[in-house]
């Protein structure tokens, strides 16, 4: 339900933008997020994306915050993650995640649809 693009190789200090549209016309989920896993390290929070019809509010962690941002287009039901000065521990595949209906956002707990994921590779 969840497609995930825009993963890749770069070197250090380069861009990447992914992308991540839901398949499904009627999907109008409570939050959506990404999330990375590298190798042998437990999945974890990118950044995540609360809204409602009055206010949308985001969270990440300080490791990225400056770094990385996220984005929705609501009309494409798709959501971005745009990444910037990009560094060897950025190394990770990232997936794109969605809460149907309630949860904490930050957590990967909360997370009941998944993509595939998508391959980012930072090099020195």
């Amino acid at each position: 339900q969840l497609v995930e693009s825009g993963g890749g190789s770069v070197q250090a200090g380069g861009s990447l933008r992914l992308s991540c549209t839901a398949s499904e016309s009627a999907f109008n989920p409570y939050a959506m997020g990404w999330f990375r896993q590298a190798a042998g390290k437990e999945r974890e929070l990118v950044y995540a994306m609360l809204w409602s019809s009055f206010s949308t509010s985001t969270f990440t962690t300080s490791s990225m915050s400056g770094r990385f941002s996220i984005s929705r287009d609501k009309a494409k039901k798709s959501i971005y993650l745009q990444m910037n000065r990009l560094k060897p521990e950025d190394t990770a595949v990232y997936y794109c995640a969605a809460v149907r209906t309630a949860g904490r956002v930050t957590e990967v707990s909360s997370y009941d649809v998944w993509g595939q994921g998508t391959s980012v590779t930072v090099s020195t």
